[in-house]
């Protein structure tokens, strides 16, 4: 995965998230929990990969850094 697809699939967490404390699962703390799990992994994720895109394209312009 990319970081614009990891992007995209922490935005359709973010936008469950809400859907379902709308719909009144905000109670149910098992779900909420891993939800909100998920969320910390995939936001962990695409930044991850965001600096790792940026420093490859940075390398790839400039060269590699040395010292």
């Amino acid at each position: 995965m990319n970081a614009h697809e990891l992007r995209m699939q922490l935005g359709r967490l973010m936008a469950e998230r809400l859907d379902a404390t709308e719909a009144g699962l905000g109670a149910n703390a098992m779900y909420m929990s891993e939800l909100d799990e998920d969320l910390v992994a995939a936001r962990a994720a695409y930044v991850g990969m965001a600096v790792t895109e940026i420093a490859s394209l940075r390398g790839q312009l400039w060269g590699a850094q040395a010292g």
